[in-house]
Order: structure tokens, then C-alpha cells, then sequence
């Protein structure tokens, strides 16, 4: 199975858990008992998720898994679309939703509302992940003079408290000396609120999730000021269940494990042909989804419920805690990967194992149905340099995070005969005081070097 190196996350706030609730039913039975409905809550545009929604629902293997049970029931999947975690967590609570997916900082508020409306969930796979957090990024607007970190104070900023992104902007900001809730002005928006408030000038910068500051990198409506895998801290979204709906029908749970592994694998085989079936269900260019969830993606995909992501998960609780958006959580007594498991069967060991392979630098070619790997950055300079109008995307890794990134919207620098990538100002600028006669050059300029 082919690996990539990955954050995520979902928008959840205190607040947005007391959404009303929809009339839509949980795990229903017709009143002969024959036919059963299991409920699925996902989020299509969040695309780390689509093992367990997007690319699953357009792939059709949890039907065909619930049609080989043979156990006397007709199953009817209702797969429920949302825009964040936030919904999915009030409907679940409430017996509506027996399965959903989202990012780690709303998995926790998951589990702390599900404990305290006693209907406890579980996380109980994971979707995709990246272990150092390149899946939040901090942007701002194309043609702002903000370079760093340091130049956000005072400065406002929009998140989606109780996100991932949020947990990210206020780590960030504390390692550059800026305390979180006073050096910077907040605002608390869905991303395409923060994303119309960044292009209509009344924020400063927009710190989100997957594939927002992709999404807005591409359409040129921004650009990187902090690569989120700066701080070397796991990311990742994941599956969680209703404890009553998994002790009941356990073989259920078992179907849309198998099912989530499947689209996994798909995912992994053909990366282009996933990226262009989550494109066409979302709305989302393609280009943008590959970047993401592409063969050398930003995320890697695995069911297993890897300690680095518990471990993350841990640390996550205290950003929440000092949020005030929740007490303490048990995750040792969330986190239960029995059915994951027995799903995966003998291969769980393995996938549990598993390392992400490095990044690569790849271009897709216009009408090609597989992108072309090259060596290093250089390299793919060159080939691009000569094939001007045949490129569709290219992407490029950080020269120092392994971030995968745009080639054509990268901070490139000189050294010597290196050209070298970077998602943002800060960290191109770390290199360069780190490596005499190094110095930053245009994405024009490195064309030309390359060639």
C-alpha cells in the first residue's frame, strides 16, 4: 500500500454542539424486522475523510459488505453530508447517527458529549493523518506584507474554535511568544466565512483545515505564512461510533471497517482516479484534492489506530481545556480499536507498522491518467520548464517539513546549484540564515535555472 506523509480537522464549537437536531433516524428496523438502515455522518469537502465517506459512498463497498452478511436483514445505507464534525456529534448523541467521521479536536468533543449525555462513542479507525500536522496552514492574502508569525500581532486572525486549525494557531503562536487570547484579535468563523472575510480584507489571516488553504492557495486567493507540520505534531481524522450501535451490531461495524479498508486500498492504487471521483462529488478541483490525498499527499491513509495519533490525542485535550470548550477526557476509554482489528484481521499488525513513505515531487500532466515522480525539486524545475502548456499540477515537498505544496505558489530558494521549495516565508528564511549565499528567487526565475 502505497503511504504519504499528513492534519485535518473539523470546526467544532461549544456552541455548534447544540444544534437543533434533524428528523433523520439512527439504526432503524422496518416492522418486520427484515430490513435495517444504518446512518452515516460525513463530511464530503473535509477530504480526509472520504475513506469513510466520499470516496466510500461513490465506491459502493459498505453496501456491498452489508449485502454479504446473509444474516436474514436487507440493509439501507443513509448517508448524511455535513460541513463539520459539530452536527454529526449532536446527531449521534441523540441516536440518530450510528457511525461518523471527523478530525481529532472534534473526536474529543465527541467523546466528552457523548459521556455526558450518557451515549458514549468510540473512536474506532482512523481515515488520514499526518504525523508531523501539515494538515492545518496558516494563509493570508496574496498580496499581504505579513511574513511570519511574529507579524500577527495585534493582527486579526479567523479559525473555527475547537478545531484542529485553532489548535494549531494557538500552538503556533505560543512558541513565537505571542500569548493566544490577547496578542491577537480572534474571530470564531466557518472556513468559508474566513474565507470570504480573508478575500474582502477584514482579516489579517485565515488558519484552517484540510483543503481550505489548499483550495485558496490555488484559486490565488492566498497564500502560506505558517506550514502547520512546523510544529511536529500529529494530525489526523478518524471513525467514531455509538458504543450501544457497535455492542448490537458488531457485525455491522465490522462490514464498514472491511469497507472503509477497501476504499483505503482503492485510494492508494489509483490516486488520480480517487482524487477525480472526490472532485466531481465535492465540487473541489482535482488538483486540490491530489494535493492532499494524492500518492505523495500532504495525508496518509490507514485505518490503524496508530500511538502517535492516541498520543496526539492526549495532548490535544489541554488546547480544548484552556478553550474552555471541555474538562477533562478519558481517551484511553474512547479509543477502541477491537473492531479495526478484527476487520483487518492478520494484516493489522502490518498496517499498524506502517511509516509513511517520503514525499516526491510530481507533475500531472494534462489528460494523463497517473502523475510522473521525479528525484527532486530541481528536476521537476525542468521538466515543467519545457512543457509549459501540457501541465495541469505540479507539487513540490518542503525542503524541511516534507509538506507537499504547489510548485508554481512555493517560496523557492537558491543554494548553489540546489533549487529548493518551501510553503512559507518563515521557513525558506530559516534556511537561508542557516546556509551563507543561499537566498530567496522567483517560481520564474527557478524555471529558468532548472532549464
Amino acid at each position: 500500500m502505497k503511504r504519504k506523509a499528513t492534519r485535518t480537522a473539523i470546526a467544532l464549537s461549544a456552541a455548534s454542539l447544540l444544534l437543533p437536531l434533524s428528523a433523520c433516524g439512527g439504526t432503524a428496523e422496518a416492522g418486520d424486522g427484515s430490513t435495517v438502515t444504518i446512518t452515516v455522518g460525513y463530511q464530503s469537502k473535509t477530504i480526509n475523510t472520504v475513506t469513510a465517506g466520499t470516496l466510500l459512498r461513490s465506491l459502493g463497498y459498505f453496501e456491498q459488505q452489508l449485502n454479504a452478511l446473509h444474516d436474514g436483514h436487507t440493509y439501507k445505507v443513509d448517508w448524511q453530508d455535513y460541513a463539520t464534525g459539530a452536527p454529526i456529534t449532536a446527531e449521534m448523541t441523540a441516536g440518530k447517527i450510528d457511525i461518523g467521521s471527523m478530525g481529532d479536536f472534534p473526536l474529543l468533543l465527541n467523546a466528552a458529549r457523548g459521556k455526558q449525555l450518557g451515549r458514549p462513542t468510540h473512536l474506532v479507525s482512523v481515515t488520514g493523518y499526518n504525523l508531523r500536522g501539515g494538515l492545518n496552514t496558516i494563509v493570508t492574502a496574496p498580496d499581504s506584507k505579513l511574513t511570519s508569525l511574529t507579524d500577527l500581532k495585534g493582527k486579526k486572525v479567523s479559525t473555527s474554535i475547537g478545531s484542529a486549525a485553532d489548535g494549531t494557531l494557538v500552538r503556533a503562536l505560543q512558541r513565537a511568544g505571542i500569548d493566544p487570547s490577547k496578542g491577537i484579535s480572534k474571530l470564531n468563523q466557518q472556513p468559508a466565512v474566513g474565507a470570504s472575510a480573508l478575500s474582502a480584507g477584514s482579516v489579517d489571516a485565515l488558519s484552517q483545515f484540510v483543503a481550505w488553504p489548499g483550495l485558496l492557495t490555488y484559486q490565488g486567493k492566498a497564500k502560506a505564512l505558517y506550514d502547520g507540520a512546523q510544529l511536529n505534531l500529529p494530525t489526523f481524522h478518524g471513525v467514531t461510533a455509538r458504543e450501544d450501535f457497535a455492542k448490537q451490531r458488531p457485525a455491522v461495524l465490522k462490514a464498514f471497517l472491511k469497507a472503509q479498508a477497501q476504499a483505503t486500498d482503492y485510494l492508494n492504487a489509483h490516486p488520480v482516479t480517487a482524487a477525480e471521483k472526490v472532485a466531481k462529488a465535492t465540487g473541489l478541483p482535482a488538483e486540490v484534492v491530489y494535493l492532499y490525498n494524492g500518492a505523495h499527499g500532504i495525508s496518509t491513509f490507514d485505518p490503524a489506530v496508530k500511538p502517535q495519533l492516541v498520543s496526539a490525542l492526549k495532548q490535544d485535550v489541554s488546547v480544548l481545556k484552556a478553550a474552555k470548550l471541555t474538562g477533562d477526557v478519558d481517551v484511553d476509554s474512547f479509543v477502541d480499536d477491537q473492531y479495526v482489528k478484527k476487520a483487518l484481521g492478520s494484516s493489522y499488525a502490518k498496517e499498524l507498522a506502517a511509516a509513511p513513505a517520503p514525499s516526491a515531487s510530481e507533475v500531472w500532466a494534462k489528460g494523463a491518467e497517473k502523475t510522473a515522480s521525479f528525484k527532486s525539486p530541481k528536476a521537476l524545475l525542468a521538466y515543467v520548464a519545457g512543457h509549459k502548456n501540457g501541465i495541469r499540477a505540479a507539487y513540490v515537498p518542503d525542503a524541511t517539513t516534507g509538506t507537499l505544496w504547489f510548485a508554481d505558489k512555493a517560496v523557492w530558494v537558491a543554494d548553489g546549484d540546489q533549487l529548493l521549495p518551501f510553503v512559507a516565508p518563515a521557513t525558506a528564511q530559516a534556511y537561508i540564515t542557516a546556509h551563507q549565499g543561499a537566498r530567496t528567487v522567483s517560481y520564474a526565475d527557478a524555471l529558468r535555472r532548472a532549464s
